[in-house]
């Protein structure tokens, strides 16, 4: 194996995914932070989760709602549901892995906040339950997904599939995309701040 074509291969496969999944959905990224926007303004919050880097994606897009992204403005409300090990726990260990989120969805989620489920796959048992919890309680839900968008896609009010079967490929896209939404609706909410 030659290193460097390996480098040079997977940054362009990289991009052309990045690529081909923001370009074939700008209307719809800029219509959903537009509508993250909306929630957020009217007192509402998002709820997001996944399991392994997609909990890492999701813990980092709250903490750049919460903190900031590059504007200095007030906090958003974004709790990730991947971050309590004692919650996790207790439910995983009463009632079984599946349950992690929608427990959590059924004790935080109110009718107009945003449930925000991350699986590759489209198929992790337990984002599926808690996207249909969400819907069940009156959320918006959105899902972020890859290839084919699994079970997911067909749940989900707003999905967005990153054109790849590869995780890494995946994560890559989702995270572009939430880097785009933060960036958007700080925007939206603070046009005073990006001056």
């Amino acid at each position: 194996m030659d290193p460097t074509h390996r480098i040079l291969a997977i940054l362009e496969d990289a991009l052309a995914v990045k690529d081909a999944f923001i370009r074939q959905q700008v209307d719809k990224i800029r219509e959903s932070a537009e509508l993250l926007a909306t929630v957020l303004a009217a007192g509402g919050k998002l709820l997001i989760f996944g399991n392994g880097g997609s909990a890492a994606d999701a813990q980092h897009m709250a903490a750049e709602f919460i903190n900031r992204f590059q504007l200095e403005r007030q906090p958003l409300p974004a709790i990730a549901l991947t971050t309590d090990t004692s919650v996790i726990t207790s439910i995983g260990n009463d009632y079984g892995f599946d349950h992690i989120f929608s427990k959590q969805v059924q004790a935080l989620g109110r009718a107009g906040d945003v449930a925000l489920g991350i699986s590759t796959s489209g198929n992790s048992r337990n984002v599926l339950r808690a996207i249909q919890t969400a819907a069940e309680r009156g959320l918006l839900t959105i899902a972020l997904t890859g290839s084919g968008g699994g079970d997911l896609a067909a749940q989900a009010d707003l999905v967005f599939c990153a054109p790849s079967a590869v995780t890494a490929r995946i994560q890559e896209a989702h995270i572009t995309l939430v880097h785009i939404w933060c960036d958007l609706v700080e925007r939206i909410l603070f046009p005073e701040a990006a001056l």
